[in-house]
């Protein structure tokens, strides 16, 4: 299956086997980072993103895919940075995570990488300000790259960001 928004190749039916090692990596203000391949659903452009009141800043709201109600998530405001405007590159990533789809803003999608087990390393040990690594479960590398592989399950939890940890 060809996405159509970023010409990358998807998988069609993930299958564990198939999927073992690959990442969707993409760009977040000034980090490069990656998620497993078999959590992604799709890839989409920005769409129209309703509001919803009481709920995190890094929440932008909700959008309706195909029927379904997802909801969406700025990386960038979720990580503690700035907002920014967003460009035509900018586009959400829709994850499925135990049959809950949910979207996060990226600022560009990079490719599918295959990175082997060999070339993941836990995250470097912060000395003072241990959020740092909040997110990022290891740091894998490949073809002379370095991507923090995030921990989606930290990501998507309600009440816990970086600014929230300081």
């Amino acid at each position: 299956m060809l996405d159509t928004v970023t010409g990358l190749e998807l998988i069609d039916s993930p299958t564990e086997d198939g999927m073992t090692g690959k990442y969707l990596t993409f760009h977040v203000d000034d980090g490069d980072y990656g998620v497993e391949i078999s959590c992604v659903t799709e890839i989409i452009e920005m769409q129209d993103i309703t509001p919803v009141p009481q709920t995190p800043h890094y929440i932008k709201g909700i959008t309706n895919l195909r029927g379904t109600i997802t909801p969406v998530i700025d990386l960038r405001l979720r990580f503690g940075h700035d907002e920014a405007e967003y460009t035509d590159h900018t586009c959400v990533i829709v994850l499925s995570m135990n049959d809950i789809s949910v979207g996060i803003i990226v600022d560009e999608v990079q490719d599918v990488a295959v990175i082997e087990d060999e070339s993941i390393q836990p995250p470097p040990k912060s000395t003072g300000n241990a959020i740092k690594n909040y997110f990022v479960k290891a740091i894998g590398t490949y073809d002379g790259y370095v991507k923090q592989l995030l921990d989606i399950d930290k990501v998507f939890e309600i009440g816990n960001s970086a600014e929230e940890q300081n």
